[in-house]
């Protein structure tokens, strides 16, 4: 039988005729059941929608490169004929009346919708019901929590999120699943419902970054070029977060442990970031540039600010009365550095660094810091999230890969040898890597 969260492998046995798109969408929906009592990570699975396309893929025959694969979709991202909620009581009392355009890319590629998962309001803070699959006392990250919960409590081997600030790189990190994110427009965002045109990009989760790669080339039309050569000297910059905020102890010996690790690989260069006031400077730009745009997408919503969480209002209400010329300020740095960072990537193959503080907190009332991320977001940059080390605990601790737009294959290339190499040696070492202090 397939294993529930390997795509790669579910796809072979499609492809094979091992299995079909009914009996994969009949096995996810059994996991669904079994599961989604304890983990919360749907709004809604559409059992009867999904089995009519499962039974269409099989009457059209094999095409598409994700043909017959069960997808999950966050709650932010239209899907015909279904609500979007948007984790508010505002929205999602009428159905779509169209798909989202990457929804109706994973149409085209083949896919089976099975449903909506959960997403904190507006893909802000206030965190909805989604536990984390790997300790159901720990939050699963936000926004997209309730995707990156499904996927790694192995009910869809993918799903779709967004990130506006660190919405998918935080969840990918703290439920142990890899993650992408999309370089800023190489996806459209219509249909999405976003807090930022400059700053919300589309991602995927699922299991592995193997898995993560074949997804984002079915999506974006890229055909791998098979290559014997082997990855060759791979230059990087190590970034420890730049004081941002306080990495806890076991993220930081995390960093240090995957150097080591992959010091013993061969080609493996490093150097370490030095430009840390331009990281902190990006992290403040993008907190201005969020709450301008938000309060000018979600002006509607603020006028019913009683039903809206407190963090959401006063993030709508900071932005309104923010002064133009301070926004206008921040997307011009945003800009310059923007370049600096491109020209460093000319030089370097991409920034390796911690994805979060640390591992997923306890308690669901919050979702954890994004501030390891508003920098490279900011900056539209392609940013894939690497599991494979965990906490004393077995709490998960990511690691974020940032490159250069145009060059998503080699951060895939890379993202697919430091995971690897995670893997053997925490293998070695019975199941983790050690964190020493």
């Amino acid at each position: 039988m397939t294993s529930p969260d390997a795509l790669l492998e579910m796809v072979s046995d499609l492809r094979a005729g091992r299995t079909n798109p009914s009996q994969v969408l009949a096995d996810a929906l059994e996991r669904v059941r079994a599961k989604e009592p304890a983990v919360h990570a749907w709004v809604r699975v559409d059992v009867d929608g999904s089995a009519a396309q499962a039974e269409a893929l099989e009457t059209a025959g094999r095409h598409g490169p994700l043909w017959g694969i069960p997808v999950a979709v966050k709650d932010l991202i239209d899907v015909k004929g279904l609500p979007t909620g948007c984790g508010s009581p505002l929205r999602g009392h009428e159905p779509a009346t169209a798909d989202a355009d990457c929804v109706r890319l994973l149409r085209e590629a083949g896919a089976i919708i099975v449903g909506k998962t959960v997403t904190t309001e507006f893909g802000y803070f206030a965190p909805g019901p989604t536990r984390n699959p790997v300790n159901p006392a720990h939050t699963p990250g936000g926004s997209s929590s309730g995707s990156a919960a499904a996927v790694a409590a192995g009910m869809v081997p993918l799903a779709l999120g967004t990130q506006t600030a660190g919405s998918l790189t935080r969840p990918a990190s703290y439920c142990g699943v890899a993650g992408f994110v999309a370089a800023k427009d190489q996806f459209p965002t219509t249909g999405i419902t976003g807090l930022s045109h400059s700053l919300d990009s589309l991602g995927l989760i699922t299991r592995t970054v193997a898995d993560l790669r074949y997804a984002w080339e079915s999506l974006s039309r890229f055909e791998t070029v098979e290559q014997d050569e082997p990855l060759g000297s791979v230059r990087l910059l190590l970034w420890a977060g730049s004081g941002l905020g306080e990495l806890s102890r076991e993220m930081s010996a995390a960093l240090t442990a995957a150097q080591a690790t992959l010091g013993n690989e061969p080609g493996f260069h490093f150097t370490d970031w030095s430009d840390h006031g331009m990281v902190r400077d990006l992290a403040e730009h993008h907190a201005t540039v969020m709450a301008s745009e938000a309060s000018a997408a979600r002006a509607e919503e603020l006028a019913h600010h009683h039903e809206l969480s407190v963090p959401f209002t006063e993030l709508l209400t900071s932005g309104r009365s923010l002064p133009h010329h301070e926004y206008t300020a921040a997307v011009e740095l945003i800009a310059v550095s923007r370049q600096r960072v491109l020209a460093l990537l000319e030089r370097f193959d991409a920034v390796l660094g911690p994805a979060a503080l640390g591992a997923a907190p306890p308690g669901l009332e919050a979702t954890g810091s994004p501030i390891l991320s508003r920098p490279w977001q900011a900056l539209g940059l392609p940013v894939l999230t690497i599991p494979g080390l965990t906490s004393a605990d077995g709490m998960p601790l990511g690691l974020q890969l940032i490159g250069a737009p145009g060059r998503e294959p080699r951060l895939f290339d890379i993202g697919q040898r430091i995971e690897e190499a995670l893997r053997q040696t925490g293998a070695k070492r019975g199941g983790t890597l050690p964190l020493d202090d």
